[in-house]
């Protein structure tokens, strides 16, 4: 576990120091036992909450002047309301565990310089009206919280997430397992992208080794050491990502009869290998436990000088699977087809992977899905992308 931000940044420091009661939860700085007078003019206890900015789970200067707040409407001593404070009432929700009453915005010209100043600013203003009622009010209770986050799966904050409002909605994507099978050039870009959702477990198969080849269609830069070891491709995977977050599972060898059991507790499942028997093996075993799944398939083709080709994405869940025979080449690989030539282009291949974890994050209500589309085909040469196969 890294340090939390507290023991990084100053600002957080001298909080805690001076007795505030605070808490780091969900990339969330919350200031609890903030005293505030209620709409009925009682004193009562709030708690004020601010995203982080974050770089090396140190604090910046805050990039909003803006708070959130659990507690009732804050009032001046005679109920009215505090007029120049209120920005937003609620509920809004932040994270999964954070659900705020109240936004305020109270600017100062030159903004705020760090957490310090722009809590003890909001809780100034809060307890100036509290002190009125009971002048032994105080927000410096010197309890102290764990700032640690042990169910989270990354070695440092996801500032992305709260910096951009959308915590809850990430939330959603906080599956137990999910399996990508097949790291070559679509899957290991399949990785990339699931990597930063805080999915628990995601385990990796397939059984080539990690080539120079390799290189070229993968995500980040492969040292040239990295292919003298000739590492398997989920092993190499699994070490770059290991450096970010937990939960990655290296399985060096490909599904087949006697490991496709394997797949069964599984929340979700992207096909990245090649099709064939092995392929329908799968989806088979899929379809009988109920298991969701995305395939992803790249078909390149040379013309006039120039490659032509499409890029095809086939969604399959309870709700809709008639359309997966059709959509999905079950039979014997034919050694002179185009793509078992290895013309795969990194672009197309991040491209097809990241269609295949949109397709994803809608069906576990990240994204909007008006199409609820089963099937989609990108064409190279008309930019147009297909929707076909919609479940009811």
């Amino acid at each position: 576990m890294s340090p939390s931000p507290v023991a990084r940044s100053s600002d957080l420091q001298r909080l805690r120091a001076e007795g505030y009661e605070i808490e780091i939860r969900d990339n969330h700085l919350l200031v609890h036992h903030v005293p505030y007078v209620t709409p009925t003019r009682e004193m009562a206890y709030g708690t004020l909450i601010s995203t982080l900015h974050l770089n090396d789970d140190q604090t910046l200067a805050p990039d909003t002047h803006v708070v959130s707040f659990i507690g009732e409407r804050p009032s001046r001593v005679d109920g009215s309301e505090v007029s120049n404070l209120l920005h937003q009432k609620g509920p809004i929700q932040l994270t999964a565990t954070i659900t705020a009453d109240f936004s305020f915005s109270n600017k100062p010209d030159a903004g705020f310089a760090d957490y310090y100043e722009k809590m003890t600013s909001y809780a100034s203003i809060l307890l100036g009206y509290a002190l009125q009622l009971d002048p032994t009010a105080t927000p410096k209770t010197y309890v102290v919280h764990g700032d640690d986050d042990p169910d989270s799966v990354f070695l440092y904050a996801d500032s992305a997430s709260s910096r951009a409002g959308i915590s809850a909605i990430n939330d959603k994507l906080r599956l137990g397992k999910i399996a990508i099978v097949g790291v070559g050039g679509t899957g290991s870009y399949i990785l990339d992208f699931t990597a930063k959702t805080p999915v628990r477990e995601i385990h990796l198969f397939d059984g080539d080794r990690f080539l120079q080849h390799n290189a070229f269609r993968a995500p980040g830069a492969a040292r040239q050491s990295d292919f003298a070891s000739m590492p398997f491709k989920v092993d190499h995977f699994a070490q770059i990502y290991s450096a970010m977050r937990r939960g990655i599972h290296p399985h060096p060898y490909d599904i087949d009869t006697q490991t496709v059991a394997e797949l069964d507790d599984m929340d979700f499942v992207f096909l990245a290998a090649e099709g064939g028997p092995t392929k329908q093996l799968i989806i088979e075993r899929l379809q009988a436990t109920g298991i969701p799944f995305v395939d992803v398939g790249m078909g390149l083709r040379p013309h006039d000088g120039r490659l032509h080709g499409i890029l095809a994405v086939t969604t399959g869940t309870d709700s809709k699977a008639d359309h997966v025979p059709g959509r999905i080449d079950f039979s014997e690989t034919d050694e002179a087809d185009d793509y078992d030539l290895n013309i795969q282009i990194v672009d197309l291949n991040a491209l097809n992977a990241a269609l295949a974890v949109i397709k994803w994050k809608k069906l576990f209500d990240f994204y909007a899905d008006l199409e609820n589309e089963h099937y989609a085909a990108f064409t190279i040469d008309g930019n147009h992308l297909l929707n076909e196969d919609q479940a009811e």
